[in-house]
């Protein structure tokens, strides 16, 4: 079988790190990859939103399977433009459809959703131009601190938490205004939910599912969970109040309702669910759904499958999933991310990474990498990801930190604190 992974960050650096595992793999692309990538696989040039352009390439190289990493495509129809092309009549395509994508790609979207299938999130209400004022006295309503979220995408920075009523008020408006361009037509202000976040996801068909080992990210660029916040600077797996209590909670009140909803949609949905979840008083509420694995979380759930994902992948597409059992080993996994100096504001690339071949604790998973005059160099804001086993998150943590001494680039800057607020 032949495997197209777009995308080239970690998250897959991961997948295509797991599918080149299977015995059912005969070639592995990944478009357009990184350094690490190009280790296992055969990068490709390729634009992941130039359908067509991946059409032509998916013909003339026989891909039967397109795996969709970022949330782009999807959100563009990548899912769509290929179902209705008889030529690919034969292509499994991981991800949804562009309808079940607006759970990500809209924000207002995935609140109406959650709100008429009854999934526990927070209080809501989505501002326009043309109702600013009726918004403003719903912000009068809330306690502050206030929510505010672009209505699409926004490249991960289109909310704000805010304590200031007035400065709240300034900043709505200059979101609408255009602040975060075209995604900020529309204003989702939220009630403020106090609690510690954690991510679970399963995987789809669209009629069934299997929930996949659940984990916790850490974005604020600071020690301590401080300063801007980032694309992540790590992820551990399994998470410490993740009990079978609150895990049922979660599949009973959240998962099923989702699937359920999905169904009565009508939706094609066969891919990923990331449920961004906030435990308040033992509790689960939902803070965002993303319509793909999350990255880092990707670099500490795929490591812990124990089974071959490709028959996976394969059973979703052909909506057999229910006859799937997903092994997961019982170890813990627990990843950091080195990024680049800077980061998440200004930072250079192209610094040459040293010391990659000296790491034997641990699986390095390329985020931001790329290769030049046969060196590996930086080429993003996040650049490795870090992941180790252990018996335990902590375990897993310190051979990770032992492996990072291993590693150098100019300026490579990581947190020091992972998993410490879950020591109690």
């Amino acid at each position: 079988m032949n495997v197209l992974i777009l995308g080239s960050g970690g998250r897959e650096h991961a997948l295509a790190w797991k599918i080149a595992q299977s015995k059912l793999l005969d070639k592995l692309y990944v478009a357009p990859g990184n350094a690490g990538t190009l280790q296992i696989a055969e990068n490709v040039p390729l634009n992941i939103l130039n359908f067509e352009e991946i059409s032509e390439f998916i013909i003339s190289n026989k891909v039967d399977m397109l795996v969709v990493g970022p949330e782009d495509p999807l959100v563009n129809g990548i899912v769509d433009f290929f179902s209705i092309r008889p030529e690919h009549n034969n292509l499994m395509v991981i991800g949804p459809g562009k309808d079940g994508a607006q759970l990500e790609g809209s924000k207002d979207f995935a609140k109406k959703f959650m709100q008429k299938y009854n999934i526990p999130t927070a209080r809501y209400h989505t501002a326009t131009n043309e109702n600013l004022e009726e918004s403003i006295e719903f912000l009068k309503t809330l306690d502050p601190p206030f929510v505010l979220k672009a209505d699409g995408l926004a490249a991960g920075k289109g909310v704000l938490i805010l304590n200031d009523f007035e400065e709240t008020v300034s900043e709505l408006k200059n979101i609408l205004e255009g602040k975060f361009g075209n995604a900020g037509s529309k204003v989702v202000i939220e009630e403020y939910m106090d609690g510690v976040e954690c991510s679970v996801f399963v995987i789809t068909d669209g009629r069934s599912y299997k929930i996949l080992p659940e984990a916790k990210d850490y974005k604020r660029i600071g020690e301590n969970n401080t300063g801007l916040n980032t694309g992540g600077m790590g992820a551990v797996s399994p998470v410490s109040f993740y009990d079978e209590q609150f895990a049922a909670k979660v599949e009973n009140s959240i998962i099923k309702p989702t699937i359920h909803g999905i169904k009565e949609e009508n939706m094609d949905y066969k891919g990923f669910i990331f449920f961004g979840l906030i435990n308040i008083k033992g509790n689960p509420y939902v803070i965002e759904y993303n319509v793909r694995m999350g990255d880092p979380e990707t670099e500490v759930v795929i490591p812990r499958i124990e089974s071959d994902l490709l028959p996976v992948l394969m059973s979703v597409s052909g909506k057999e999933l229910e006859n799937e059992n997903i092994r997961v080993d019982a170890r813990a996994v627990s990843t950091v991310m080195l990024v680049s100096g800077g980061y998440p504001e200004e930072y250079e690339k192209g610094k040459v990474i040293y010391g990659l071949d000296n790491v034997t604790e641990s699986i390095v998973f390329h985020a931001g990498t790329s290769v030049k005059d046969s060196e590996n160099v930086t080429s993003g804001g996040r650049v490795l990801a870090v992941s180790s086993y252990g018996d335990n998150i902590f375990e897993a943590l310190e051979k990770s930190y032992k492996s990072i001494k291993k590693i150098k680039f100019d300026k490579m800057y990581y947190r020091k604190d992972l998993g410490n607020d879950l020591k109690k």
